[in-house]
């Protein structure tokens, strides 16, 4: 349902631009978040290879319905905006790393919430963190292995941002590097390593992304038409997805999934929007 527009200032948007997957990409403001409207669909969720957990399992058919979701995660561009006008109360601090179109870091699942209200107001529409399975469903974009770009961790530098050989000379101390390098110690600015198949960047690394769900240690009964699992669970806890700077590449998988208190925030933490139709 559409949301009565705000007063709040909402520049013109340019058109809707064809990518080259058939998939579309806008805005609703030219200073909101770019999206891709994805058609609904079934897939398989979860993992039950060698690298999988029992947090992915056991596996089962999820339906989502069509919906668009951020190309990129939140920057600190769109979050400052939000800031300034009030609707953000925190003034999140970006590590030294730089603000502009690196991912927005530091922001807790309570603080995200505060940043989706803000943009429903802003553009009459609704918007909100995604759903678990809509998630994994845009990171997959269609394939069904381990990794969007398939089954091998030796091309994850070329994909996404890991803990590589770079991130290593800053950290020292710690030990699960991958052996390849993506050229980035810490975040990297949004778009910098290539997209899935759906136009969608940094699904794996670069910083983990908050959603909407309450944790569940496991998928049992969990619910299968693409909706936010809010029912039973630890609701005092969410659920984030992708991998971040930090992680060895088997953190990076479709599948892989964590989750923290909803008021914790972290330098590896943010997320993207998803916008209902």
């Amino acid at each position: 349902m559409k949301l009565q527009k705000a007063t709040l200032d909402c520049p013109e948007a340019p058109p809707f631009t064809a990518g080259t997957t058939g998939t579309f990409h806008f805005r609703d403001c030219a200073d909101t978040p770019e999206l891709v409207r994805l058609l609904g669909g079934t897939f398989v969720m979860g993992e039950s290879g060698t690298t999988g957990t029992l947090y992915e399992r056991p596996l089962r058919e999820v339906t989502v319905s069509e919906f668009s979701i951020g190309r990129y995660e939140v920057t600190f561009e769109e979050w400052d905006a939000c800031y300034r006008a009030g609707g953000c109360l925190k003034n999140t601090e970006d590590e030294g790393w730089g603000r502009g179109r690196r991912p927005v870091i530091n922001v807790s699942w309570v603080d995200a919430q505060q940043y989706v209200h803000w943009l429903s107001e802003k553009t009459g529409h609704k918007y909100r963190l995604p759903t678990e399975a809509e998630w994994e469903y845009a990171a997959r974009a269609g394939s069904s292995g381990r990794y969007y770009w398939g089954e091998g961790a030796e091309w994850a530098c070329e994909s996404a941002n890991v803990f590589d050989l770079t991130g290593s000379l800053q950290h020292q101390n710690w030990h699960w590097r991958a052996t390849c390098d993506d050229r980035f110690a810490e975040t990297a600015p949004v778009g910098s390593f290539r997209p899935n198949k759906w136009g969608l960047y940094d699904m794996s690394g670069n910083v983990w992304e908050w959603v909407q769900d309450c944790w569940h240690s496991d998928y049992t009964n969990g619910p299968v038409n693409g909706e936010a699992w809010i029912s039973g669970g630890e609701c005092g806890k969410r659920v984030n997805r992708g991998g971040g700077w930090g992680n060895h590449p088997r953190s990076m998988r479709s599948a892989s999934r964590d989750a923290d208190s909803a008021e914790g925030f972290s330098n590896a933490m943010g997320f993207r929007v998803v916008r209902e139709r």
